[in-house]
C-alpha cells in the first residue's frame, strides 16, 4: 500500500519535472483579433452567400468558412453579411489559439502583428502555421516584423501554383503587421 502511494506521488510530479521553461508554450487563451484583422480577412476571403469551391476546390461560404457538412448544413441560409461576420468571428478563434499556443512566452506581438499571423493561419491552416519556419524563428526570439516580412511572402502557393491573390494577401498581412499600435496581444497574462 505504501509503495502505491509513493508511485502515485512520483507520477503526480512527473509532468512538471519533465517540463522545461525553454520549451514552454502559452497555456492561456489568445485574445480576439482586432477589427483591422477581421476586415483584412473579409477583403481576401470575399463574401460567398452560398457554398462554392475555393481556388483549390474546397467548399466554402461566408468569409472563408470551410463547410463541415454536405451542402454546408451547419450554416443557416440565406446567409447575410452580418451572419457571415458572426461565423468568421467564431471560426477565427481556433486560429487565434493556434498562434497563441504555438508561440513561446518570450514572443511579444502587438495586436496588428498577431492579427497578421491569425489571418495567415486562417488562410493556410493551423497545422501549417504551427509547424512553419516563421513560428520557429519567432520562438528563437527574432524580431517579429523582420520575421513576418521575410516569411509571409513565401506562402503564395495554392495547389502547387503561385497565386497573385496570395502574393497580394501576404503583402497586406505584412503591411498590417508593420502598422504601429500600442495595443499588445501576446504574451497573454494568465
Amino acid at each position: 500500500m505504501r509503495f502505491s502511494i509513493l508511485v502515485a506521488a512520483a507520477l503526480s510530479v512527473l509532468p512538471t519535472t519533465l517540463a522545461s521553461p525553454i520549451l514552454e508554450a502559452r497555456k492561456c487563451v489568445g485574445p480576439n483579433v482586432n477589427t483591422a484583422t477581421l476586415n483584412l480577412i473579409k477583403k481576401w476571403e470575399g463574401f460567398v452567400p452560398k457554398p462554392e469551391p475555393d481556388p483549390i476546390g474546397l467548399p466554402t461560404v461566408g468569409y472563408g468558412h470551410l463547410c463541415k457538412t454536405k451542402g454546408c448544413k451547419e450554416v443557416k441560409f440565406p446567409l447575410t453579411k452580418a451572419a457571415a461576420t458572426k461565423l468568421l468571428k467564431k471560426d477565427v478563434k481556433s486560429f487565434q489559439q493556434a498562434i497563441t499556443m504555438s508561440t513561446k512566452t518570450l514572443v511579444k506581438l502587438n495586436a496588428n502583428q498577431y492579427g497578421a499571423l491569425v489571418s495567415w493561419a486562417y488562410n493556410v491552416g493551423a497545422g501549417a502555421a504551427k509547424s512553419s519556419s516563421l513560428i520557429k524563428r519567432l520562438n528563437k526570439g527574432e524580431n517579429p516584423n523582420k520575421v513576418i516580412a521575410e516569411e509571409l511572402p513565401k506562402w503564395r502557393l495554392a495547389g502547387g501554383k503561385v497565386f497573385k491573390g496570395l502574393v497580394n494577401r501576404r503583402k497586406d498581412e505584412v503591411k498590417l503587421a508593420k502598422t504601429p499600435t500600442k495595443t499588445k496581444a501576446l504574451p497573454v497574462g494568465c
